[in-house]
């Protein structure tokens, strides 16, 4: 099975929903933990996850281009740099510097960038990104901890970012459809723009923008821009119609949600699942001891795992004692503790027999699978927008890696019914 498309992800949840998409679209996927040493597995679409969204600029660009590296080396005809749907990400990067290296890696001058995902209330007009009906500056993620987006001009964010200029392909042009996006992407390339900004508030904006760049080397973005590229290898005669591309072996074990996330989207999630099942919340400002706090899990949910229902063990926290914790500890420090503790605690559940896991949050994530020592994750159906089931190897072991602000709000309990 050739490659098709490469994709490189700056988190694990970020890489799941990419993966996600592409299978809705009849592409058979697998997601790569970390760059890997030997030949990549066989897929229509691989995508290398890395931990990076938060690294330091000169680590995230080393490991993009060796991932770069491996996809290209395996044939990939396109390459994918896949970013948070927020714009997750600070004046220094890391989406601009990643996106620049990548570009001058594959020869390549131009790429747009759309982090758009209008089913999870992501919309981009006239360079502005909304979350819901608010502006991202004004959406909670202003608030947060590691990359808060004070400005919702998308323009202006990656030209900070990255070197050459920013344009902008306008709302206007995108409902023209392909031609015109390309006409317009075009004229940004020649008048000396490296990146451009593409409006988009629908999915049919998402699929026309993906059919634009079909030549192009490069595309950034969220997952939602994704939408329109299967389609570009269908019609070019390399990718056969699929209906199995969501197939996973049969789920097993018990069933569990571990949560690190502090977005308001998981804050709600945890507070519907107290009124169904047992719920534990940890307060890592109270106890500020990764392994105090992992030992405090494991002992109360003893007796409690079954299959039937899931527990939920979660480090989450208000916006004000994040900043409590973080004054207290350093910010990285706080982080640190929190991803070491749900990590040991996800180790215990599996070693207890947890065969089902949902895993909230992008940092977390990462920290759970690299603990369990997952190598890959074959992609399957999809629970809500963005966040589907996959099967975790070697360990065996069905996984949900959810971002933290995915999901609605009975997210932790629809999980365990998508079986």
């Amino acid at each position: 099975m050739p490659l098709l498309l490469g994709c490189i992800a700056d988190d694990f949840t970020g890489a799941t929903d990419l993966a996600n998409t592409l299978v809705k679209g009849g592409m058979s996927a697998v997601q790569v933990i970390g760059v890997p040493d030997g030949p990549l597995p066989e897929a229509d679409a691989v995508i290398i996850a890395l931990k990076i969204r938060t690294a330091p600029v000169a680590e995230a660009v080393g490991q993009s281009l060796a991932a770069c590296d491996a996809l290209t080396g395996a044939g990939a005809r396109q390459l994918f740099w896949k970013y948070c749907s927020t714009f997750d990400s600070t004046d220094q990067g890391n989406i601009g510097p990643v996106a620049d290296a990548l570009l001058k890696r594959l020869g390549a001058g131009f790429a747009i960038a759309c982090p758009a995902f209008p089913t999870n209330g992501r919309t981009i007009y006239l360079g502005h990104l909304f979350v819901g009906g608010a502006l991202l500056s004004e959406s909670g993620m202003e608030h947060h901890p590691l990359t808060p987006m004070t400005d919702a001009n998308l323009v202006r964010v990656l030209a900070r970012q990255a070197e050459g200029g920013v344009g902008l392909v306008p709302f206007g042009a995108v409902e023209l459809g392909a031609v015109e996006i390309r006409k317009q992407m075009t004229r940004l390339s020649e008048s000396g723009r490296r990146y451009a900004i593409v409006d988009a508030v629908t999915d049919e904006h998402l699929v026309a923008i993906g059919e634009a760049v079909a030549p192009h080397a490069l595309v950034t973005g969220g997952s939602g821009v994704a939408m329109g590229l299967p389609e570009n290898f269908r019609r070019a005669g390399l990718l056969p119609e699929r209906s199995d591309a969501d197939a996973l072996p049969p789920m097993q074990g018990a069933a569990a949600v571990v949560a690190g996330s502090c977005s308001r989207a998981t804050l709600g999630q945890i507070g519907l699942a107290r009124n169904h099942v047992p719920v534990l919340e940890l307060d890592p400002l109270a106890t500020p001891d990764a392994a105090a706090l992992a030992a405090q899990a494991l002992g109360w949910v003893d007796g409690k795992l079954e299959a039937a229902r899931p527990v939920v063990i979660a480090a989450s926290a208000t916006p004000e004692k994040v900043a409590a914790l973080q004054s207290r500890l350093g910010r990285d420090a706080a982080g640190a503790l929190v991803e070491e503790a749900i990590a040991t605690i996800a180790e215990g559940l599996v070693a207890r027999g947890v065969g089902r896991l949902v895993v909230a949050g992008g940092e977390t994530s990462g920290a759970v699978v690299t603990r369990l020592g997952v190598t890959s994750l074959r992609i399957g159906p999809e629970i809500d927008p963005g966040v589907p089931w996959t099967f975790a190897e070697p360990r065996g072991i069905h996984l949900a890696l959810k971002s933290g602000n995915f999901g609605a709000r009975d997210f932790f309990l629809k999980a365990f019914s998508h079986e």
